[in-house]
């Protein structure tokens, strides 16, 4: 059993980390409110430019006419964009989503190449030994689209070169502070007919005048819908960090005070013990000394 003094050693150790979980719920408590509401108000944004989108590729017949929505005969090579964090402390966050992604490589059967934002994702991705075709982490703590641009540039390019005949992405969704689930969508090609399926309507769809014309309307849309995905997703997979970080610092925190109570218990007994022996030693030596007093 450790002694007194080695219990009392480890509370203080406990404790100091208990001190630093607290801290970094907090900070993961305000970080997460600001990533949630950064979210929320890009949605409806990203609903209503693919409302726009599927309205403008109906009319063109979307598929025969750009190369964005033109789906591959077949399928040779699959292109993996895997978002993640750079920081760990966020429980199974990174480990969920990696895995998930290299599931769904292994049930497609189809050589996959995998571009990643976020060191978790990337070394989860190289020490399983993946194909790494490109990292883009070192995002900055709120990313603007033009820091997710070199990601979806790079993917749109290769998917137009032919080196890639599906671009999937792999994120975590952000539902609730208590809720965040990984998942996987097709990027490119953006089929017309899934984002029309997409949309609901409760009204009738309005009758858009196009100025210059479909065709080139779908030109500027396409790659900026693109770019806006793969942005959302990344908005997504931030306040899905930060709420899981902030869930695994409180899970933290109370493991610590448990552990607390259960070692000053010890401590107390410890401590008891070394009492109850000096004591009994105490109580010895007057009674040898009673009888050495009484033999002279």
């Amino acid at each position: 059993m450790a002694t007194a003094r080695e219990i009392r050693r480890r509370i203080r150790s406990i404790k100091n980390i208990r001190q630093i979980t607290r801290a970094l719920e907090a900070v993961s408590a305000s970080k997460v409110r600001r990533a949630q509401d950064q979210v929320t108000s890009t949605r409806p944004y990203a609903s209503k430019a693919r409302e726009l989108l599927a309205s403008v590729a109906s009319l063109v017949g979307g598929e025969a006419r750009h190369p964005l929505l033109t789906s591959r005969a077949e399928v040779k090579n699959v292109f993996i964009l895997l978002v993640s964090s750079d920081r760990g402390l966020a429980g199974a966050f990174n480990t969920n989503v990696a895995r998930i992604a290299m599931e769904y490589a292994r049930d497609l059967g189809k050589p996959t190449g995998y571009v990643t934002i976020g060191k978790k994702g990337r070394d989860y991705i190289y020490r399983r030994g993946g194909n790494l075709i490109a990292d883009f982490s070192g995002l900055p703590p709120r990313p603007t689209l033009l820091d997710t641009t070199g990601a979806t540039r790079t993917l749109t390019d290769d998917f137009l070169s032919g080196k890639a005949d599906e671009v999937y992405l792999a994120y975590t969704e952000f539902r609730s502070r208590a809720v965040q689930k990984p998942v996987i969508k097709r990027l490119l090609p953006l089929v017309a007919s899934d984002l029309i399926s997409t949309v609901t309507h409760t009204v009738p769809r309005p009758v858009y005048d196009f100025e210059p014309g479909p065709s080139e309307i779908l030109d500027t849309l396409l790659p900026r819908l693109t770019e806006l995905q793969v942005y959302q997703a990344v908005l997504e997979s931030l306040a899905s960090e930060h709420a899981a970080r902030m869930a695994a610092m409180r899970n933290a925190t109370d493991s610590a005070s448990d552990l607390i109570t259960s070692y000053t218990l010890s401590y107390n007994k410890a401590r008891q013990q070394g009492i109850t022996s000096e004591l009994l030693d105490i109580s010895g030596g007057a009674e040898a000394l009673a009888q050495i007093m009484n033999a002279e």
